[in-house]
């Protein structure tokens, strides 16, 4: 084989490797800027919600809260450009395949629909919301 043709063969041969690195870098850099967008966002308000306006769980969620007289910051997935990524990076942060609902409050995760109907019932979430000051009674 003349080195001609071993120059290209090597070529050829890192080629895939080398993209699909920076491939993996750059998915792994949008994650990573999408999770610092979630946590940014769940900080500017005392109670954070984040939703796709279709879903019946999270719509649930919104009623709950509304109910108890507070007013929750209420991101819509489904109607933000980068929304998938946000949902991925939520799904990432909460370590299960269902993303949303997931509330914060306080700037603090309290997780999904789960998490936040087991801290109603047993009593945790009222202080919860008082202490980020979306409640006053």
């Amino acid at each position: 084989m003349s080195s001609m043709n071993q120059e290209k063969m090597m070529h050829y041969r890192v080629e895939p490797s080398s993209s699909s690195w920076g491939y993996h870098y750059m998915r792994v850099r949008m994650m990573e800027d999408q999770m610092e967008r979630v946590v940014r966002l769940a900080s500017q308000s005392a109670v954070v919600i984040f939703s796709i306006s279709s879903c019946c769980m999270c719509h649930a969620m919104k009623t709950l809260f509304c109910g108890m007289g507070v007013s929750p910051t209420v991101h819509e997935l489904d109607q933000d450009p980068k929304g998938k990524e946000m949902e991925r990076a939520l799904m990432r942060l909460l370590g299960n395949s269902t993303a949303v609902p997931v509330v914060f409050i306080g700037g603090k995760l309290v997780g999904a629909m789960d998490r936040v109907l087991a801290s109603h019932i047993n009593g945790t979430l009222v202080p919860l919301l008082k202490e980020a000051g979306a409640l006053w009674l």
